[in-house]
Formats: C-alpha cells, sequence, structure tokens
C-alpha cells in the first residue's frame, strides 16, 4: 500500500471512530463495562488514541506525546467532548503524518519492534498492522454503543 491509500484508510475509520463517540447517547455509557467483556467503548477510545499518538504520531510524525497505557485502559481520562476533540486532532495528526511518508520510507525498518511476528517490520508493514488494531477496537465499540443504547432504551 502506498500513503494515499493509508491516508483513505486511516482516514475512514478515524471518521467513523469519532462518530461512534458521539452517537452515545450519555457521558456514563461510555464507561459501563458489558457483562463478559473487559473494557468498555471509552476506555477503548482512550488506547486507540495513546496507540496511534505514539506509533504514528510520535514515532513516525514527530509530534509530542507522553503515553500512560495503563491509564488507557483503567482511567476516566477524557470527557466524551475532549474524547471528541482528541480524534479531530488525532486525525490531523495521523493523516498529516501519513502525508509525509514516501515510497523509502514506507520500506525503511520501524524503529520499535511493535508486531513480534517478523524478523524485520518495515513502515508499511506496521501501519498494515495499526489500521487492523485500529478496525478491530472500532468494531468492538460498535458493538458495545449499540448494545449498551438498546439495554438503556429498554429500561426507560
Amino acid at each position: 500500500m502506498n500513503s494515499d491509500i493509508f491516508i483513505t484508510l486511516f482516514s475512514r475509520d478515524l471518521k467513523k471512530l469519532r462518530k461512534e463517540i458521539e452517537q452515545y447517547h450519555s457521558e456514563a455509557a461510555l464507561w459501563v463495562k458489558l457483562p463478559g467483556t473487559i473494557n468498555p467503548g471509552g476506555n477503548l477510545c482512550q488506547h486507540l488514541i495513546g496507540n496511534l499518538r505514539t506509533y504514528v504520531g510520535l514515532t513516525l510524525g514527530g509530534h509530542a506525546y507522553v503515553r500512560d497505557r495503563e491509564a488507557e485502559f483503567n482511567q476516566k481520562t477524557f470527557t466524551q467532548m475532549q474524547m471528541l476533540a482528541e480524534l479531530d486532532q488525532l486525525h490531523e495528526i495521523v493523516v498529516g503524518t501519513l502525508g509525509t511518508l514516501d515510497e523509502h520510507r514506507m520500506e525503511e525498518e520501524y524503529p520499535h519492534d511493535v508486531v513480534n511476528l517478523f524478523p524485520e517490520q518495515p513502515v508499511r508493514l506496521i501501519l498494515t498492522h495499526l489500521l487492523a488494531h485500529l478496525s478491530w477496537h472500532l468494531g468492538h465499540i460498535n458493538y458495545h454503543r449499540r448494545w449498551i443504547t438498546q439495554v438503556q432504551a429498554a429500561q426507560q
């Protein structure tokens, strides 16, 4: 994949993620743990923000960021409105960073071991992994939002 394809796909999924967070009907709904699950939508969104800010924004784009992965899963770091603002900023950072990557840079070795499956990890591989990770958790968030909305609507 070239950077234009990555830009299109990351942009699409980050916009979908924003829409999912926007559609939660209340602040509290973001943080409700569903039976049989570990992470509510709010924590998964915080995790995606931390993940992409670190592996794309900081590592590839030089955008300052200090990640607290533990807090992503165990704290309510953002309100719903703050999360939407963070997602807007994340979209700009990711798309802007991807726009700077030429074919040569895509084939360079990514500076950190992220996937642990391949002896060589070019930037292109890591971006593919990060896109799959984003899409995977986007599905979790969509399921969480629809389930919690249905349950809370039935209680009214």
